[in-house]
């Protein structure tokens, strides 16, 4: 007999659940503040930007707390959730939504923000689940959710390191939830397409490309919850994504991608807009994780 997903992994009432969210001090993460918050959740507000999260704290109320999260060590990981269940007891929803992305061609792109793009965008995910699913492994119930992209999916140049991040955090989820599954820990993966945030802005959205705001996608993270979903792209049309690279021959592709202007992430950046979410992935950047620090001591 095939079970659904509702009847495969235990359930999980949002009511009095302990979501802790990464990135949430501004754009999705925060919108997935916001709508956990509104479903009854006890909403840890994770964020490396500490001034950020508690200002989405202060904005959600009683039912969030504010924590400090660098994602790219997993010392600060286990602090974090250290504090987190001390406060507000098991953490039964994970939100790895915490991400960067630097547009650059790959030969342009200095090897640190190259490094940077993948410390937060694969090593953030990968740090949390292992801090954070093995209680849940213990319980028998528990989900992660972690926000990838449609770049997880599709080449866009421009983009070809951050390409390689979402392309692994998508495998790494639909890994983790084979080897969680059978524990009762689910692990969805949602696929944004570009998102109104301070990530894209410069970039020339709207043509070819479907754009959605923060709020579509926490929408769909919440739903996750209920329907335990493997994979949920934003918009959901796009679900047929996978099916179209599959069968496409590269030369149709390519035509796709110049009707689309496919190479906008190189060719038409409005660089003053870009300047501040840059110098914020380049003050990150600039913020070395401590392995690393130590390693290039040591080198």
């Amino acid at each position: 007999m095939n079970l659904t997903a509702q009847q495969r992994y235990p359930e999980i009432e949002l009511a009095g659940a302990v979501v802790l969210i990464t990135g949430a001090g501004r754009g999705i993460g925060r919108a997935t503040a916001h709508a956990m918050a509104a479903r009854g959740a006890k909403v840890a507000v994770a964020d490396l930007d500490r001034a950020a999260a508690d200002e989405v704290a202060a904005e959600i109320g009683s039912a969030a707390r504010a924590y400090t999260l660098d994602v790219r060590t997993r010392p600060s990981w286990d602090a974090c959730v250290a504090a987190v269940t001390d406060e507000n007891g098991p953490i039964d929803v994970l939100v790895g939504n915490a991400g960067v992305m630097p547009v650059a061609a790959f030969l342009d792109e200095p090897d640190e923000i190259g490094e940077t793009t993948i410390d937060v965008n694969v090593w953030g995910l990968i740090h949390g689940m292992r801090a954070v699913a093995p209680a849940m492994v213990a319980r028998g119930r528990g989900h992660i959710v972690n926000v990838a992209s449609l770049a997880g999916k599709i080449a866009i140049p421009g983009l070809a390191v951050y390409n390689a991040s979402k392309f692994a955090a998508v495998g790494l989820s639909s890994t983790a939830r084979l080897e969680f599954a059978e524990a009762g820990v689910s692990v969805s993966t949602v696929l944004p397409s570009a998102v109104r945030t301070t990530l894209t802005s410069g970039l020339p959205l709207g043509k070819g490309l479907p754009t959605v705001d923060p709020e579509d996608i926490a929408a769909a993270v919440v739903r996750t919850v209920s329907t335990r979903r493997a994979q949920t792209p934003v918009p959901g049309y796009l679900a047929a994504l996978d099916l179209g690279l599959a069968v496409s021959p590269e030369p149709l592709l390519t035509l796709i991608r110049k009707l689309v202007g496919g190479n906008r992430a190189i060719t038409s950046v409005a660089a003053a807009d870009r300047a501040d979410y840059e110098d914020r992935v380049k003050s990150i950047t600039r913020t070395s994780p401590p392995a690393r620090a130590e390693a290039d001591r040591n080198s």
